[in-house]
């Protein structure tokens, strides 16, 4: 696919990522000609199914792929301008970028306050700002204030709020949220997108958000990407994919009586998208 579908003037994008390749081990190609672009201060989302590379595309962004032998092997990511593809993790965080991994990955063993302070490791600005945001973590989620015991015995929801904040310690520009609705109930998932969504527009936080809730996705967001076989097959604004029949089909549940999904979906995406 060649320039992605949303068309934003230069000054309103804080990242691009511009026709990346991804390889793991040397050999196998993950990401093909990848593109897409997020506004500042907006929620945008990177839907599609299983193996698709939507957490490989955050790990490009965010300089994971070397912790797992990948690499972007072409084309390139700018955030606020500046290239950043395969940069160290820590430089990219210390640029704006922090990523909230699948599963939320918190120290079991530390308490909440000290996940919290993990989370401001990379800034300078002393004890009493990191305190002053922590209170700050507290006012959005203040089930967290309440525990004070070890993270691991959290609930899913609360750890998953805790992650959050862990991002948020870092004072980021930009959050890169992986699945953050995976293993919640539905009343908890409602609750953490009613956060995020109140986190970006009263902070002014920029979101890409990867999750397999398309519709709970395309509530909050207001632009999304949908991958397939790793590469953007179809993009554009909310309004525009939420009345996109296939995307109804496919992801929102449009056709009830459909006999098989895999199949129905191969010949029409064949037929449509590519």
């Amino acid at each position: 696919m060649g320039e992605p579908a949303v068309k934003l003037a230069p000054e309103e994008i804080l990242l691009s990522v511009n026709n990346i390749e991804v390889v793991y081990d040397d050999v196998i190609l993950v990401l093909r000609g990848v593109s897409l672009d997020v506004p500042k201060g907006k929620i945008v989302t990177l839907l599609g199914p299983n193996g698709a590379g939507k957490s490989t595309t955050l790990k490009a962004i965010s300089g994971l792929l070397g912790t797992e032998d990948g690499e972007v092997t072409r084309g390139n990511i700018t955030f606020m301008g500046e290239e950043i593809a395969n940069r160290a993790p820590e430089d990219i965080v210390r640029r704006g970028i922090f990523q909230v991994m699948e599963g939320r990955r918190i120290i079991e063993d530390m308490t909440v306050i000290e996940n919290l302070r993990l989370g401001a490791f990379t800034r300078k600005d002393g004890g009493a700002a990191v305190r002053d945001d922590i209170e700050k973590v507290f006012h959005y989620f203040p089930r967290l204030k309440e525990r004070t015991g070890l993270a691991g015995y959290l609930s899913g929801g609360e750890q998953q709020m805790l992650a959050i904040g862990r991002a948020m310690m870092a004072r980021p520009k930009m959050i890169l949220l992986d699945e953050p609705s995976m293993g919640l109930s539905p009343l908890l998932v409602k609750e953490v997108f009613a956060i995020i969504e109140t986190l970006c527009a009263e902070t002014g936080i920029t979101m890409l958000l990867v999750e397999q809730n398309a519709r709970m996705a395309l509530k909050i967001a207001q632009f999304g990407y949908i991958m397939e076989s790793g590469k953007i097959v179809l993009d554009g604004a909310k309004e525009d994919l939420v009345n996109n029949e296939d995307v109804k089909e496919f992801y929102l549940g449009g056709d009830k009586e459909r006999k098989s999904f895999k199949n129905l979906k191969s010949y029409k995406r064949r037929k449509r998208w590519l």
